[in-house]
């Protein structure tokens, strides 16, 4: 019975009006913060600076709306799901060709040697990991995304070089996986396009700090904050997940008012046994008695803060 409860087709319809409304809900939310928050701010003051709250809690519908155009799901037709997944990619400083790559190779070698975060396996100094491990939770991800089309501007053969020296490895799916992403660091295509798409981002928000004025420093620390909840929530449907785990992902509690902010990412271990599905069908998929969960979200966020997760 229960079995017959979790199977789901393999393709069911996009809630496109769904997503269109959390469209427009976000590129509001980012016309706010990127050029009507500075003439609010020196209009009223610091009142006008409760508005950082709902910016940065719109964090993750607006990678879930990128994440959702990412697997296709965020529009049927196919050129338009991608504009708007890379616009929405622009806004956020994301480079959206090279997320994509990233999160797709996330689904094909969940939490293999390159998809560790939370893991020391005495390569270097404890207390070196742990603080690495820490900047990646306190916003690191976030920068190292933001900075990597740096990478572009280098010759693609030293590019290749430095891909393969991060990723050197002698097991047989280490190999593999290093192969996919020198391909993809090779590229001449995409490198074009994240090239072209950063310097759009870098434009965009230059023309925002000139905007702020002297109220820059709260644009610089919504950024901030905005990028540390895409890394704590990056990292929590993994954190300290054993290799023979489902999927290795997990599941979590969360109140049903939360549920369409985080675009029902607190069930990513359905999304990894589902792929294929849109965000507004996972809820569907869990039995009457609800979906097993490790815990509550928000209560296992903070709990990566306690330090490194096992594997085994």
């Amino acid at each position: 019975m229960a079995a017959a409860a979790r199977r789901a087709p393999r393709r069911v319809p996009i809630d496109q009006r769904a997503n269109l409304l959390l469209v427009g809900v976000v590129a509001t939310a980012m016309g706010v913060q990127l050029f009507a928050w500075p003439f609010l701010l020196r209009q009223w003051g610091a009142p006008m600076l409760w508005l950082m709250v709902p910016l940065v809690l719109l964090t993750p519908t607006h990678w879930g709306l990128i994440h959702e155009s990412i697997h296709g799901h965020l529009f049927a037709r196919r050129r338009l799901n991608e504009w708007a997944g890379r616009a929405l990619s622009i806004a956020f400083l994301l480079p959206y060709d090279a997320a994509r790559f990233g999160h797709l190779m996330h689904h094909r070698f969940t939490r293999e040697a390159y998809d560790q975060p939370d893991v020391h396996e005495g390569a270097n100094h404890r207390v070196l990991a742990r603080l690495g491990y820490y900047a990646h939770l306190l916003g690191g991800l976030y920068l190292g995304e933001v900075v990597l089309p740096l990478l572009t501007f280098l010759p693609v053969n030293l590019v290749r070089r430095l891909v393969a020296n991060k990723l050197k490895s002698d097991a047989p799916v280490d190999r593999d996986i290093q192969r996919l992403f020198v391909a993809f660091a090779g590229n001449k295509e995409r490198r074009a396009c994240i090239r072209r798409d950063w310097m759009l981002s870098l434009a965009l928000h230059a023309l925002a700090f000139y905007v702020y004025g002297a109220w820059w420093p709260v644009l610089a620390v919504t950024m901030f904050l905005r990028g540390v909840w895409l890394s704590v929530a990056d990292n929590l449907p993994h954190y300290d997940v054993k290799l023979d785990e489902p999927a290795r992902a997990r599941t979590f509690r969360v109140s049903p008012l939360w549920r369409p902010v985080l675009m029902n990412h607190h069930l990513h271990r359905l999304h990894h046994e589902h792929p294929t599905l849109p965000w507004t069908a996972l809820s569907g998929l869990a039995p009457e008695g609800g979906e097993p969960t490790d815990a509550g979200y928000f209560r296992s966020a903070l709990r990566q803060f306690r330090g490194f997760g096992h594997l085994r």
